[in-house]
């Protein structure tokens, strides 16, 4: 009976259903927080992106809100999995958990948009939407540039190895209507999923040739905030704060 709910994916992640693939990677995150979440938090392993509390709002919908007022392109929701791989292998201290996954989630989509996209929003409206306020999203976009060492770009085999690891991770719920190989078109790829190496900008996923990006006001009325949004708020800034100065209490000690 179980079977009978699969539900058939197109082989190409550009032709997939948008809130499809926001359900495939909430499945995936959800999976990788439930065992993250279980790693004792340690002062050298705070970061930026840590709020002081979980968020109210889960991912799914989270990812959701972002799409429904951002027009969010498919590259980018898949290029959050590569930005995840890529700082975490630079950063080992670093975890996706249910403290960090939000604000992680919205500045990847600031970023990938601006760099990948001929359209896009402006930072305030990113910020409104995640939550955040406008200075704290810059804030967190310098940190995430400096972690990923500015390379944005990535190829878009990678990006439908990432789609095609999705399906077949979503414990039955979804399937590929035909084979990984026929769905990658033939193309070879260098290593896994997560050791791939998409780094060169020749080979970056873009859309609409050679015209330049341009900021577009979103459509219809502004997001209603997220719950309290942080920026409004000190205790978050206060707690990043808190652990900015111990760490360079123990660095100078």
């Amino acid at each position: 009976m179980e079977s009978s709910r699969r539900v058939g994916l197109p082989p190409a992640y550009e032709d997939a259903n948008i809130d499809t693939l926001c359900q495939l990677i909430a499945l995936m995150l959800d999976r990788l927080i439930s065992i993250n979440d279980r790693i004792p938090l340690s002062p050298e392993s705070i970061s930026r992106f840590h709020s002081a509390s979980v968020p109210q709002i889960t991912i799914l919908d989270y990812l959701r809100r972002i799409v429904r007022f951002t027009n969010l392109e498919r590259t980018c929701l898949l290029l959050i999995l590569h930005y995840i791989d890529q700082i975490c292998a630079r950063e080992p201290t670093f975890t996706i958990s249910s403290l960090t996954v939000h604000r992680f989630i919205i500045t990847a989509v600031s970023l990938s948009s601006k760099s990948h996209c001929d359209a896009f929003c402006t930072n305030s409206h990113y910020a409104r939407v995640g939550g955040l306020a406008p200075s704290e999203l810059a804030r967190l976009e310098r940190a995430f540039l400096a972690a990923i060492d500015w390379r944005l770009a990535c190829t878009r085999e990678v990006l439908q190895l990432y789609y095609v690891n999705l399906v077949a991770h979503s414990g039955g719920r979804f399937f590929l209507l035909s084979s990984p190989e026929e769905s990658l078109g033939g193309s070879s790829s260098d290593g896994g999923v997560m050791s791939s190496d998409s780094g060169s900008a020749s080979g970056a996923v873009s859309r609409g040739g050679t015209s330049s990006p341009a900021i577009v006001p979103a459509a219809g009325p502004p997001p209603p905030p997220v719950g309290r949004p942080e920026g409004t708020g000190a205790s978050v800034e206060q707690n990043m704060a808190f652990a900015q100065f111990q760490e360079r209490a123990r660095g100078e000690g």
